[in-house]
């Protein structure tokens, strides 16, 4: 059986967790000050990230979400989503990219080897995304030829979606700013 005593530090906090329990006062008053310390950082911080108004824009980045009661008296959700900006807006850097990437996508001769293959897409494609092409057999890749200039269909501050046709289908490509720039594609899809 261990031995107790009334000195150390398992001691010091024994009598810090038994001094509230010697009376149902000093319990009620413990409790009556955390809860006011609970309040008081509430407080403090609503007022250091400033005052929020249920439904209140958050600029233009944010919308209401579909579906949001603006009469049945609950406030609405707001949804964040980065700006559109017109398609006039797509940087000709972005464009050029995305033409030279569906260029070197579409350039497999018989015998290219998937090495060679994402080799030629390297340039303008993200390192995340050359990882997931090298899985592909060039030999499987339908087009061969670009037949059109690319073309956005959707332009944001960091991001641009571009179409381009080829031959056999027409892609749209994810376009994304790594650095000031610096625009490489980071996915593609068949456009529909």
């Amino acid at each position: 059986m261990p031995i107790r005593t009334r000195r150390g530090r398992a001691a010091a906090y024994r009598a810090l967790w038994e001094w509230p329990l010697h009376s149902p006062a000093r319990l009620f008053a413990v409790l009556a000050v955390l809860v006011a310390v609970v309040v008081g950082f509430s407080y403090v911080g609503g007022a250091v990230s400033g005052p929020s108004t249920p439904g209140r824009a958050l600029g233009p980045a944010s919308t209401t979400a579909p579906g949001a009661a603006s009469g049945s008296g609950s406030a609405p959700v707001t949804e964040l989503r980065p700006r559109s900006l017109p398609l006039s807006d797509a940087p000709p850097v972005a464009l050029a990219v995305a033409e030279r990437w569906t260029r070197a996508w579409a350039t497999h001769p018989p015998g290219t080897t998937p090495a060679q293959w994402t080799a030629g897409l390297a340039p303008f494609t993200t390192d995340e995304y050359l990882a997931t092409l090298a899985e592909v057999d060039p030999a499987n890749v339908p087009g061969t030829r670009v037949t059109g200039p690319p073309q956005a269909v959707e332009v944001r501050p960091e991001a641009v979606r571009v179409q381009v046709p080829t031959d056999a289908v027409r892609l749209e490509l994810l376009m994304v700013q790594v650095a000031p720039g610096d625009w490489r594609v980071s996915g593609y899809d068949r456009a529909s």
